[in-house]
């Protein structure tokens, strides 16, 4: 019992998961009745998601100097944006063309959502209309994260001026120890997440039996492909910004992406990073030391693909047919929303109950992706870390920070 106790958190999702599959696998309609228990699990994480969000952007934005970070401020914030949405819309592009959610009778999971998810199609126009709240208090009612993030940000832009002149002000640290209290509450539902994993599966097994297993295969090699697609993209993009050789910047990031890979930590990688953005990438620390802690918080590039494929995966093991403009929403949700990516363990199944509701898909259905959560893992922080220090590279071109001297040495 102890040594389960000392095991990490992901360690006990993936046995869970092991556990689930045999027990649905063996004992088929006999264990049906645990979904009650991977349910109630699942309303748990779903019930402090949107104050979730609200108050991690709400801090973060809140803690930014509007007065001081000038220019390179505003350049970190675009280049921030733009990776996410263009990391959001390759997920979903390879979603689409690999189809790795496609050949599952999803007739016995859960169809709650599936008949609005159908008729959901929008056209661009209202794609865009629909990221803009009337009613923030019914945006907060009927969980709509897109309106409470573009709500949030908002507010804590308005935070940091009023931080600014009012340094009496004391609204920031009220977000600040609420937040504290959220984040504890969402790690106490956490801990009971190796049980709510076990009950998901062995329900669904129990009533899909174990083909459902086989197209998380495909669905990890098709991220693994994505995540080299967009890597390329941005590196090719930065080399020519900034005028240098590609496979010397890839060689000058290495140790800090095989760092990300082997932690899956964006904040153990984070010193790593720092040291050698300044020794071997030649930014000057002015730049560095703004644009990585602040990538850190706010730039989950890995996040938003995550985010992405697996609700296009979703959305194709239920037969749902999805338009442009949903592709569009689906591809700025998903940017939007790694703006609050938590940091709590478990933080992949939490960020998935955030965007998967918002698509009129079945919560139900991301237990099936826990079991490789730790590959995920790995992809989501070596693509958050590199573009963090490549949209600090582009960033010090424009500033003329870049210590060519450094960067070419060998």
């Amino acid at each position: 019992m102890k040594r389960v106790k000392n095991m990490n958190l992901l360690t006990q999702i993936v046995i869970a998961t092991i556990l689930g599959v045999l027990i649905g696998a063996f004992f088929g309609a006999y264990v049906g009745f645990l979904e009650i228990v991977g349910t109630i699990f699942l309303r748990l994480i779903q019930m402090s998601i949107v104050l979730l969000v609200m108050g991690q952007i709400i801090e973060a934005v809140g803690e930014l100097n509007p007065k001081t970070l000038g220019s390179v401020g505003v350049k970190t914030f675009i280049l921030f944006f733009a990776s996410s949405v263009l990391a959001g819309a390759v997920g979903v592009l390879a979603g689409v063309l690999f189809q790795p959610g496609s050949g599952i009778d999803s007739t016995n999971i859960s169809g709650e959502g599936i008949e609005v998810a159908q008729d959901a199609a929008q056209s661009i126009g209202d794609t865009i209309l629909s990221f803009f709240p009337s009613n923030i208090m019914g945006a907060l009612s009927e969980g709509n994260i897109v309106h409470v993030i573009v709500f949030s940000v908002l507010f804590g832009l308005a935070l940091s001026y009023i931080r600014v002149d009012d340094q009496e002000n004391r609204i920031l640290d009220i977000v600040k120890q609420f937040n504290v209290i959220i984040l504890r509450l969402v790690s106490m539902v956490m801990v009971i997440a190796p049980i709510g994993i076990f009950a998901l599966i062995a329900s669904t097994i129990s009533n899909m039996g174990l083909q459902v297993i086989l197209p998380l295969l495909k669905y990890l090699s098709v991220y693994a492909l994505a995540t080299l697609i967009y890597l390329v993209i941005w590196f090719v993009a930065a080399s020519m910004v900034c005028k240098v050789s590609v496979i010397k910047l890839t060689k000058n990031m290495a140790e800090m992406a095989i760092m990300a890979l082997v932690t899956t930590s964006s904040a153990v990688t984070l010193p790593t990073a720092l040291k050698d953005s300044r020794e071997k990438l030649g930014i000057h620390d002015r730049v560095a030391k703004l644009v990585l802690p602040l990538g850190m918080t706010l730039n989950s590039n890995g996040s938003a693909m995550h985010m992405a494929i697996t609700v296009v995966t979703i959305a194709q093991i239920y037969g749902v047919d999805y338009g442009v403009g949903d592709y569009i929403y689906i591809a700025f949700l998903a940017a939007l929303a790694s703006l609050a990516n938590a940091v709590v363990p478990g933080a992949g199944l939490v960020s998935l109950a955030i965007v998967v509701p918002q698509m009129n898909l079945p919560i139900e259905s991301i237990a099936l992706f826990a079991g490789v959560e730790w590959f995920v893992g790995m992809l989501r922080t070596i693509l958050n870390v590199s573009a963090d220090a490549t949209t600090a590279f582009i960033v010090a071109k424009t500033e003329d920070a870049i210590d060519y001297e450094v960067f070419n040495k060998i």
